[in-house]
């Protein structure tokens, strides 16, 4: 499975949010399994969206056909657009579905890793971050992404604010110490995600 990432900062907020609902029209396209996105809780204007493909080749195939009819129509709404693509790897807990309506909050961390810690860094994904998150009140279902070279991404999905907020800063340290994750990634970014249910697709 093929996820986009996209994170934008947006200057027309209306006419952003009128022209995400043209969006649906993905809902006949060859190979597509869904999307959502919404407002960072950190940094006004910034919005994500999350899009998942069956494939490569049908993602191609869209983007080649009607992706910029259905663009069109939020040109001028939004600046500064970073566009990743990664390959699902493995799920974080089980069953990974990309569907957001039972989801009111994403969670996307953004990793570069060491290029010999790649091994390790995965690893530690599966047998330290992946028990732990699966075990937090509230997690839904999460996935760990790859893009070429040595860039992750960790989606997770999350009932509620509230429910994420039992997932402590403290909880969050010593996990982080057990998975030698200062020693694997050279950088980290990360964004907590209000779900716009109005944009899911």
């Amino acid at each position: 499975m093929l996820v986009k990432w996209i994170r934008l900062t947006v200057v027309d907020r209306r006419g952003f949010e009128r022209g995400q609902r043209k969006w649906a029209g993905l809902l006949g396209e060859p190979g597509f399994r869904g999307q959502g996105g919404g407002w960072s809780r950190g940094r006004p204007g910034v919005a994500h969206l999350v899009a998942f493909w069956e494939s490569r080749a049908f993602y191609d195939s869209f983007m080649a056909r009607s992706h910029d009819r259905l663009a069109a129509s939020q040109v001028g709404t939004y600046k500064d657009a970073q566009v990743r693509l990664f390959e699902h790897e493995f799920d974080v807990k089980v069953g990974f579905r990309p569907v957001f309506g039972d989801v009111d909050v994403l969670r996307l961390a953004h990793c570069q890793v060491r290029q010999d810690r790649v091994d390790h860094f995965m690893l530690m994904q599966e047998k330290v971050w992946n028990p732990a998150m699966a075990g937090s009140p509230g997690m839904l279902r999460g996935m760990l992404g790859r893009a070429p070279g040595e860039e992750f991404l960790v989606l997770s999905m999350w009932q509620s604010a509230a429910e994420r907020g039992k997932y402590r800063p403290e909880r969050v340290e010593r996990l982080a110490l057990r998975a030698q994750i200062a020693a694997d990634v050279q950088a980290i970014a990360g964004d907590v995600v209000q779900l716009e249910p109005s944009w899911t697709v």
